[in-house]
């Protein structure tokens, strides 16, 4: 009617709010009953267990605000999960969602080569990736590290082990500490 989908905040503030009843509408609007997820910087942490919880999902609706955000109540109402790809601020969920939606296709069927590859990869188990090397085995001076040349799959498997958790350690030592915290 007045071909707006946002206004002011109620009590003041700078930006625009996305209205209630439109949110809702669009929302209702959708046959797909999965999950419904809010891409908003105050939301859950996006990890890769989250990824693959959605994963298994026959689908899911994404709800990207813009500005200020969404009325608060669309989101207690229409039990929208409100989900995070960090600690920034985007000027709408759209890219945020691009993440997620990459995230989540990468772990189905038939949309990479080998699904095993999603299963090595950083965070699958709380570790971080190993580093990857491939020919020529001496560039501008510097080796591939023979033990990846060796044939001897154990101590490759020791090698890259090793390596996941140095760089875990080094870079991210909170996937560290839940990494050595007991499981169980």
């Amino acid at each position: 009617r007045h071909r707006t989908v946002d206004d002011h905040p109620a009590g003041g503030g700078v930006g625009m709010v996305l209205k209630p009843d439109i949110l809702a509408a669009a929302i209702d609007g959708t046959p797909h009953q999965g999950p419904r997820l809010l891409m908003s910087p105050r939301g859950e942490p996006l990890t890769q267990k989250v990824v693959t919880e959605l994963a298994e999902e026959p689908g899911c609706l994404i709800v990207c605000g813009r500005f200020e955000g969404v009325d608060q109540r669309v989101i207690e109402q229409r039990g929208l999960r409100e989900v995070s790809i960090g600690d920034y601020i985007l000027s709408g969920g759209e890219p945020a969602a691009l993440v997620l939606l990459d995230a989540i296709l990468r772990l189905i069927p038939g949309v990479m080569g080998k699904l095993e590859s999603a299963a090595e990869e950083s965070f699958s188990d709380g570790l971080l990736e190993h580093p990857h090397f491939t020919k020529p085995n001496l560039w501008q001076g510097h080796e591939i590290p023979p033990i990846l040349l060796s044939g001897d799959h154990k101590a490759i498997n020791r090698w890259k082990q090793q390596q996941r958790e140095t760089l875990t350690k080094s870079r991210r030592p909170d996937l560290w500490a839940k990494f050595q915290t007991p499981k169980g």
